[in-house]
Order: structure tokens, then C-alpha cells, then sequence
């Protein structure tokens, strides 16, 4: 990547105009400082790349674009492409890119979670339900769901209310177990219940998965019950199911007849806010529906948000896949390219069709109504802050979604690194990630984190905005690491201001200072809310880190001191391990229990070292 600066719309530009081949692939466009501007597809290269531009008399941006697009091409200084087979190919490199690298003027949704199902073995003697998120290889499988959320609420109170085997170890028992004494399974392994019975149980059970609301009345019950015991806990975790179980899907009582099975995606944008809806419908009902908020600075292409949420959601093998995919809005070519796509990914035939008129108009009407709703609604408070970093931080957008680093070590020992999430409203504990780091020094450990990271962006992509427990010198390897793999990322640091080099650390008054790209220092007062916001993150991320090296340390520290006593060698080590599952359980071991496993002297030297310990 060039970092010398180029002018846009240059001759340098013209050239390389001239030489564009007829090929389909996917084309890139960088500013003069090297930065990706736009990534896109085309099924013919030249025809594709040359509509963006007015050739005469000069070269300038064409007169048919967007406002957006047209910005952008006035920043345009370099142009690359990568020459693909076909326009389909074209297609899912354009999305991975757009993933990895979040181009300045893409629109990024992030990669859909996969939803869980509920399934079950109707091929079995006596079949359990279980969660899976994986299209499992097994013949006779049915499927349920997919859940936006509350999977593993219904699938917990199914167990409950329901006797049908609780473990997949039950089924390898010949003797009943501790669930047949306190009425939650009928034994099937000592022949207590026979094929048929529990065939009449399973299906009850399986009319609460296609219909939670039938399982409501039963738990408020049981909730009752053991409120009356004063067994207030067990009472407060059935209270949590049902809450979650209500809002599993507040539009399953919206019933269309004769609709076969449907995924409906529906948009709506506000200003800089945008909201895509997805429905669920399995046999005329939603069975569930989830919300994407999207924020952008330069507007929606509502096209390639269509593109990009079905090219993420249907990416991986689903259990359960519609007939038809719903969309309130024309996507004219792209349909026919996305349904191969489709095709090429489930081996059946999905059609993308924008209804005109009946139910399935009506459907996708219902769906942009609760874009609309939510649009309406939602409001975040940190909108005023993230407006004020970039300003004050000279960012090129708005950030909205963070990731935070730190490391921690102990003289160049159990050296591990952290990285925290916030994603405008709060922290996005899913996300967060653990690195075991074998460098030695600060500066080595955060380049080997962020190389991790990096290479991670294909499963989870960049976010808006680095922050760096650091200085100068950290700024500028993100930098380097970033500008290497050619992402568009901006990145800032925060660190602790030095006194007499030693960190300041006055409680309440705490001087940081904070650096952007340009290595422009900010001393900001404490009182300040773009600094306490900064100092909260940074906070999350050390805490995160500190706890994590603390468990390393603990880890090494038992596991030396174990080998310290004279007669433990690994293998006896590995002995107590195999029997207690860990060094903290062996540490907290009685010493009868000690004396089960080792021999008695052993056991009491073991046993005497450990609780000095």
C-alpha cells in the first residue's frame, strides 16, 4: 500500500482507466493516502468502472451519480481490481472484502449470529430435543426455529415440565438414575415406560416448541409452588423463563393462511439510522424475528444492505432454509445473481420476490412497520459522545462500535492480552477475547494481539474505531499492521500522563492523555465526558486483562508448587488432576479425599504444603 500522497482524479488515474480488461471482478478504490475509499463488484470490469467517471474535459465524477457516490469518486486516486471467473464469484468476494477491509463508503452489516434450532431423532426408541446451531449429519432429523432468542429458556422449561430423557448419558444407563426419583424421567432404560407412552409425551412437548405460549401456564404454576415453599431462587429462575419465553415472539399470534415457508427482510432508514427486520415464517406463523441497527455518516444503499444481509445470513449450511425470501424493494439484477448464490448454497431453489399486492404484501408491510417502530424508539444517549470523539479526535466517521486493548504480565511471565467490545450502547461480552502471548516486552505483545486480531477479521469483521492502552510507538504499529493488510481503521491511544516516570494515578483525577492517528495529544480535565468515556473502556479492558493473568499466574503457581513436594513427579500430578478435574479443586481437597487417590503418607504431606500454601 502506497503511503505517499496522490491526487485525485489524476492522469496516474486516467491510465489505469484505459487498461481496465472486460473480465468480471471486483475493483477497489483508494484516496491519495492510500486509504479504501469503496469496494465493489461488476460482471464486466471496464463497462462498470468507466460509468463512474466523466472522461471530458477533464476526469470528474459522472453527472448521474448519487451525492454519496459521487463524493466518493472526488476522493478516488487509486484504482485496483482482481479479475474473478464469473459474476457470482464476483459477488461473494465483494461481501468477504467488504467484511475484512470496511471500506470508507460500504455500508458494513455485521456477520449474522447463527440462530439456534431445536431438533429431535424421530428415528429413536425414545428421542430428547436438543439445541443445535449446526445442520447436524444425521437422517430423520426435524428441526425447529430458527430462535432469535429464549432457545435454551423453552428448551430448559420443556425438560422440566416434561419426563422425557434428560441426558444424552441416560440413554447409555441400564439403571435408573437420580431424574426417575424426583419425577422428571419415566426410566426407559429399566423399561418403565413404553415407545408408545413416551411417543404421546414427546409430541405434548414438541407442540410447546411450535407454540411456547401452551408451556406459560404451567410454569407460572410451578413458580407459584415454589414460592410457597419459600423456595424463592428456584421460583426466581422459573420467573426468568417465562419472562424470556413471552418475549420469545411477540408477533406468533400474527397467523397467514396458505403462506408457505418464508424469511422476510424489510428496511428503514432515519437520517444516519437504519433498522433491517428479519421475519421467520414457518407454516403461516412467525416463529420469530430479529433487528439490525445500522448507523452510517453517508447515507444507505438500500441494495447493498439487501445484498449483504442475505449473503451473510444464508453464508453457512442452515437446518431449515424457506421457499421464498421476501424483500419490499427491487433489486433488479441482483436477484437473479443472489439466488444463484442461493442455489449454489443450499442445492434448492429460493426465489427473491417483491410482493405487489395479498398477504405476502401485507407481510412485508407488518415487517418495515416494526423497522419503523424501532426507528422511533431507539435512542442512545453515547450518539453525543461518539459525534464529540470524532470531532475532537479529527476521525473521518462517526465510531460507534470499539475494541479496546491491553495486556498484562508479571516480569515477562504468564504474559496474556485482552480485548474488550462496546457497540453503542454497551459492552459486548460475546465478543471479548482472551490472548495467551508469548512476547516478552509490551511493545512485542501488542503487535503479536493485533496480528491476531487481524487475521481474525475474516470471522468477525473491523469495527469503527481501535483504542490502544499506549503511546506513540503503539499508535503507530497498529498503524503499520493495519496499512500492511490494507484496512480501513482508525486508531487512537489513551495512557497514563508520567510523573517524575512513574504513571499518575490520582483517584478522581486521573491524567490521561489521549493521542490520535496523528499523534496529536489531548490533556483533557477529568470532569471531561469525552475522556471519562475513553477511561471507562480502557478501565473494562485492564480489568479484563489483569483478571485473566491473574488465572494464568494462579494456574502456575499450583502447578510448581505441587511439583515442589518431594515424591509428586507429573504423572502423579496428572493422577490428581485426572480424579479432581483441576488444581484449584486439589488445592481445596479434604484429606480423606487426598488419601483416595494417593498413598496416606503422600496424601497428608500433600495435603500439609497446600494449605500452608
Amino acid at each position: 500500500m502506497q503511503t505517499q500522497s496522490l491526487q485525485p482524479l489524476s492522469d496516474a488515474l486516467l491510465q489505469t482507466l484505459k487498461k481496465i480488461p472486460n473480465n468480471s471482478g471486483v475493483y477497489h478504490y483508494f484516496d491519495g493516502n492510500g486509504r479504501l475509499l469503496y469496494v465493489g463488484k461488476a460482471k464486466n470490469l471496464k463497462n462498470r468502472i468507466k460509468s463512474y467517471f466523466r472522461f471530458l474535459p477533464t476526469l470528474a465524477p459522472a453527472p448521474n451519480l448519487s451525492p454519496r457516490i459521487a463524493q466518493m469518486i472526488s476522493q478516488v486516486a487509486q484504482l485496483r481490481y482482481i479479475v474473478v471467473e464469473n459474476e457470482n464469484d464476483a459477488l461473494i468476494l465483494e461481501n468477504s472484502l467488504i467484511k475484512q477491509l470496511k471500506p470508507k463508503y460500504n455500508i458494513l452489516l455485521r456477520d449474522d449470529k447463527t440462530y439456534p434450532y431445536l431438533c429431535v431423532d424421530l428415528q429413536e426408541d425414545f428421542p430428547r430435543i436438543t439445541l443445535t446451531r449446526k445442520v447436524l449429519k444425521k437422517q430423520g432429523l426435524k428441526y425447529f426455529g430458527p430462535f432469535s432468542s429464549g432457545a435454551r429458556d423453552l428448551l430448559d422449561s420443556i425438560y422440566t415440565i416434561f419426563p422425557l430423557v434428560q441426558k444424552e448419558s441416560c440413554k447409555r444407563g441400564k439403571k435408573a438414575c437420580l431424574f426417575y426419583q424426583i419425577q422428571q424421567c419415566l426410566a426407559p432404560c429399566e423399561n418403565k415406560v413404553t415407545k408408545e407412552q413416551y411417543g404421546k409425551i414427546l409430541n405434548n412437548a414438541l407442540e410447546c416448541v411450535e407454540n411456547p405460549k401452551k408451556i406459560l401456564k404451567k410454569l407460572e404454576e410451578n413458580m407459584l409452588q415454589l414460592s410457597e415453599k419459600l423456595r424463592f431462587e428456584e421460583a426466581g429462575i422459573l420467573r426468568d423463563r417465562i419472562i424470556k419465553i413471552k418475549q420469545l415472539n411477540p408477533l406468533s399470534s400474527v397467523d397467514f393462511a396458505d403462506i408457505v415457508d418464508l424469511d422476510v427482510f424489510a428496511l428503514a432508514c432515519l437520517d444516519k439510522r437504519a433498522v433491517l427486520v428479519k421475519f421467520f415464517m414457518r407454516q403461516g406463523k412467525i416463529i420469530s424475528s430479529t433487528t439490525h441497527s445500522i448507523k452510517s455518516e453517508i447515507g444507505f444503499d438500500m441494495l447493498e444492505i439487501y445484498k449483504q444481509a442475505i449473503l451473510n445470513y444464508y453464508a453457512n449450511p442452515l437446518p431449515l432454509v424457506p421457499k421464498q425470501i421476501l424483500i419490499p424493494f427491487d433489486l433488479g439484477e441482483s436477484a437473479q445473481e443472489l439466488e444463484q448464490f442461493l442455489h449454489d448454497k443450499t442445492g434448492k431453489k429460493i426465489t427473491i420476490h417483491n410482493p405487489k399486492s395479498g398477504e405476502k404484501k401485507r407481510l412485508c408491510s407488518l415487517a418495515i412497520e416494526n423497522a419503523k417502530e424501532i426507528l422511533r424508539l431507539e435512542k442512545s444517549d453515547n450518539d453525543a459522545i461518539a459525534q464529540a470523539l470524532k470531532t475532537l479526535l479529527h476521525l473521518q466517521n462517526v465510531p460507534y462500535r470499539f475494541e479496546v486493548f491491553d495486556t498484562s504480565h508479571h516480569r515477562g511471565a504468564q504474559c496474556v492480552g485482552a480485548m474488550i467490545v462496546y457497540d453503542d450502547k454497551d459492552f459486548m461480552k460475546e465478543s471479548y477475547r482472551h490472548y495467551l502471548l508469548e512476547g516478552k516486552d509490551e511493545y512485542t505483545q501488542m503487535r503479536e494481539m493485533l496480528m491476531r486480531r487481524i487475521e481474525d477479521f475474516t470471522a468477525e469483521s473491523p469495527p469503527d474505531l481501535w483504542v490502544i492502552d499506549g503511546g506513540a510507538g503503539q499508535i503507530n504499529l497498529a498503524k503499520s499492521l493495519l496499512r500492511s493488510v490494507g484496512v480501513n481503521l482508525e486508531v487512537i491511544g489513551i495512557a497514563k500522563e508520567k510523573l517524575d516516570s512513574k504513571a499518575h494515578r490520582a483517584k478522581g483525577a486521573a491524567r490521561d492523555i489521549l493521542r490520535n492517528e496523528s499523534l496529536q495529544e489531548y490533556h483533557l480535565p477529568p470532569s471531561d465526558k469525552r475522556l471519562q468515556f475513553l477511561q471507562k473502556l480502557r478501565d473494562e479492558a485492564h480489568r479484563f486483562a489483569i483478571t485473566f493473568h491473574q488465572k494464568q499466574k494462579q494456574k502456575t503457581m499450583q502447578h510448581s508448587k505441587i511439583l515442589e513436594i518431594k515424591g509428586i513427579g507429573k504423572a502423579t500430578q496428572n493422577k490428581l488432576l485426572a480424579y479432581f478435574g483441576s488444581f484449584e479443586n486439589i488445592k481445596n481437597a479434604e484429606l480423606n479425599t487426598l488419601e483416595k487417590v494417593l498413598p496416606k503418607n503422600l496424601a497428608q504431606l500433600v495435603f500439609k504444603v497446600l494449605s500452608e500454601k
